[in-house]
């Protein structure tokens, strides 16, 4: 990949500053020199132009749960509001996903949004279908149904509404403060024993979670955003994921941070670069830190067996290798020393009820 001087001026607010090809595209392009990127730059040190704005499409989906059949993922229904995530963390796994919409991983990612409006609609008729099976529905798992666009479209409101009524189980995994505005919905349910949310901080480092999640609540926020729910009786858990091997060095603060605001399980994964987001990464890496690029990429092919990622099911969330095991190591000592738990919240799929569902549509 040709090493491209990107303009700081030209990322601020998002996590990627250019349209990365994405894999199905017939013709690649890079970035070439004709001489005029020296004024081009000094036109954008005066900020006249303005940030890229987010876009929202809205989309009629045919389905609203998805169903997960990998192995090392703890649940087996999934949903999720929206395609792309304005939050634009650099590290989202997610990103190579926009490439099947033809639109680009990166700034298009997370300003270019899908909206899916019959969400709700689409939610109530599966679950009322007698073929459905309660499990655990986890919300937010791909993007997060708590970014910015949220707070006007309330697709994830309404969505927990169809939840609650049919006292179906759920977890949310969120970067956003806006699910306190929810509390109202889930502290009922996390009375019956039907909810819980996570709340991931990667780092507690402002600095670094400005570069590396622009748009997601601040770390400070996410812990406030914790307290907050645990008291109000919902049971919430801290992901530090991902582990970015010499960035997110403070896992064991962070653990001790979420423990003190009220969280009581834990979970991380490591970084994971598939497809387009291992080059988007790789550039960011040089642009933010290119005193210790070489050294974060070493270490992380050192995790996926000398690749910049492996797929296998066995070790793509924890890796293998010495320093996969030492980031295991510091996890499960610190959680053994704060107390945490590191099992995913038992909810119950026996209060389940589609017949409330189902009376509804009959009357229509």
């Amino acid at each position: 990949m040709p090493n491209v001087h990107i303009p700081i001026q030209a990322i601020k607010g998002r996590g990627i500053s250019h349209q990365q090809a994405h894999r199905y595209m017939r013709d690649a392009r890079e970035a070439f020199d004709d001489g005029w990127s020296a004024l081009d730059e000094a036109a954008q040190a005066r900020d006249d132009a303005p940030p890229p704005a987010t876009e929202v499409t809205w989309e009629d989906c045919r389905s609203a749960i998805t169903k997960n059949e990998s192995p090392d993922v703890g649940f087996m229904l999934g949903l999720n509001p929206y395609r792309g995530c304005e939050h634009g963390c650099v590290y989202c796994y997610a990103r190579p996903t926009h490439s099947y919409l033809n639109l680009s991983p990166g700034l298009d990612f997370e300003t270019k949004l899908i909206a899916k409006r019959n969400l709700a609609a689409v939610l109530r008729r599966e679950l009322a279908s007698p073929r459905h099976v309660p499990g655990l529905l986890a919300i937010g798992t791909v993007t997060d149904a708590y970014q910015p666009i949220e707070r006007e479209l309330r697709l994830t409101r309404a969505a927990l509404e169809v939840l609650a009524e049919a006292r179906h189980p759920l977890a949310i995994v969120t970067k956003g403060s806006g699910v306190e505005r929810d509390i109202d919905i889930l502290a009922p349910m996390a009375a019956q024993g039907l909810a819980a949310v996570y709340v991931t901080i990667t780092s507690l480092d402002g600095r670094l979670a400005r570069a590396l999640e622009p748009r997601a609540a601040a770390p400070h926020r996410r812990l406030r955003t914790l307290r907050t729910l645990a008291e109000a009786g919902i049971p919430v858990g801290v992901s530090v994921a991902p582990q970015i091997p010499f960035i997110t060095d403070d896992m064991e603060q962070v653990l001790e941070a979420a423990w003190d605001a009220g969280a009581r399980r834990a979970f991380y994964t490591v970084l994971r670069l598939p497809w387009e987001l291992s080059p988007m990464f790789r550039q960011w890496l040089d642009l933010h830190y290119p005193d210790r690029a070489a050294r974060v990429m070493a270490r992380v092919q050192e995790m996926r067996g000398g690749k910049d990622y492996d797929a296998d099911f066995a070790q793509r969330m924890r890796g293998s290798g010495i320093w996969a095991d030492l980031i295991r190591q510091r996890f499960d000592k610190a959680c053994a020393r704060l107390g945490f738990n590191t099992e995913r919240e038992p909810l119950d799929t026996s209060k389940f009820k589609p017949q409330a569902l189902r009376a509804q549509q009959e009357l229509f």
